[in-house]
């Protein structure tokens, strides 16, 4: 009875039109009645004391003879009136009932798609089809928001699967490993060193998914929202230092760098801005190939502050380029168990997000990637960050 009684949206759409209706109709019945009132005066222009003859023979005083015909005429069009208008009023109270209801009926159905929403139905809508009207605005708006929902939801349970499948491989080898050396009577030291190399690495490999998988949640998690930590660094620097850990790697596989590494100041966590630069390094020469080309320049222009790291390697399609940024994937494709954990662009996406910059993406002709993230250079506030691909 108390949910029934509630003050709804619908209870008081219909009370607010049937007070205006009641309103307007006894303004009309008072109305009426004032103009019935002051048009029956036939006798105002007899001399006083006149003598009227009725019908039925009798003789009134004019005056008085008026004033019972103006009572009888108000007071049967005042009970008429009123009679009428409790009829309007009922009907129009009715009707606006049900108009609203019928008005308010895609809303019911957002609440009841709310109410039915979980892990398995995820993909009901409202489908509303009525007129073009805000409560078919609000109905499309809902559509559109489960729908946002639904592919954040699967983009999650995806990344979950994947990041299991990526945990699990190096705890399957280092168990494999370990069971099969210890199930061997006749291991010697030396097979027992190829094992805990073996287990060394693949707990290096688990260690860096983790790492990596740290440093997005973080990124992640100060994305659109101020900083934890903000402090004045350069670009430069912590491009420098990313290329002098790689230069092993680079050396190994013949790569020709072209280096213009001027200074590009900006404000931020040096922590994150680090493995931006070191996962845009790693990427270009990990993803590269034997005597390849490695470029990387940075810079500043105006308030803004630059880093372009390009290489040869793989010709990739241009419809995979925006697939690249997303969480174990490479080219558009799943690339659990490949080299790497997946994770350097999807990182470097989130730190710009986080520092109010860009990073645009251009797929080079015969094989290779141009990335180039752009970071205020000011203690400006920041804008959110956004994510391009060009061919």
């Amino acid at each position: 009875m108390s949910r029934r009684l509630r003050p709804t949206l619908r209870l008081r759409l219909t009370l607010l039109n049937g007070v205006l209706l009641i309103g307007a109709g006894a303004i009309l019945v008072l109305l009426a009645w004032l103009l019935v009132r002051d048009a029956l005066r036939p006798t105002d222009e007899l001399v006083p004391g006149t003598i009227v003859l009725l019908s039925d023979g009798r003789q009134m005083d004019a005056a008085e003879w008026q004033r019972q015909l103006v009572d009888a005429a108000s007071g049967e069009l005042l009970a008429k009136g009123l009679v009428a208008l409790l009829a309007i009023s009922v009907v129009g109270v009715a009707g606006a009932y049900a108009v609203a209801g019928r008005a308010l009926r895609p809303l019911h159905q957002v609440t009841a798609t709310a109410q039915r929403l979980g892990e398995a139905t995820l993909d009901q809508r409202i489908g509303y089809s009525g007129a073009d009207d805000e409560v078919a605005e609000l109905a499309k708006t809902f559509d559109a928001m489960l729908d946002r929902i639904a592919s954040a939801f699967e983009a999650q349970k995806r990344f979950v699967a994947n990041a299991s499948h990526e945990l699990r491989t190096p705890l399957a080898v280092m168990r494999t490993e370990i069971d099969v050396t210890l199930s061997d009577d006749d291991a010697d030291t030396a097979e027992y060193r190829r094992m805990a190399t073996v287990v060394r690495d693949a707990s290096e490999r688990a260690n860096g998914l983790v790492d990596a998988l740290l440093v997005l949640a973080r990124s992640e998690a100060q994305a659109g929202r101020q900083l934890g930590r903000r402090t004045e660094c350069d670009l430069a620097a912590g491009t420098a230092n990313a290329l002098s850990a790689m230069r092993r790697e680079v050396e190994r596989i013949g790569l020709r760098v072209q280096t213009s590494l001027e200074s590009a100041p900006v404000v931020g966590d040096p922590g994150l801005l680090d493995r931006l630069a070191g996962n845009l390094i790693e990427n270009a020469v990990r993803y590269n190939h034997l005597h390849g080309r490695l470029w990387v320049r940075t810079g500043t222009d105006g308030d803004r502050s630059w880093l372009v790291v390009g290489n040869t390697g793989f010709e990739v399609d241009q419809a995979d380029v925006p697939g690249l940024f997303e969480p174990f994937r490479r080219g558009g494709r799943e690339r659990t168990g490949a080299r790497g954990s997946g994770l350097g662009l999807s990182i470097v996406r989130a730190v710009c997000a986080a520092h109010g910059g860009t990073v645009r993406v251009v797929a080079q002709p015969g094989g290779g990637l141009e990335v180039t993230v752009t970071l205020p250079s000011s203690d400006a506030p920041a804008v959110p960050g956004t994510v391009s691909a060009a061919g």
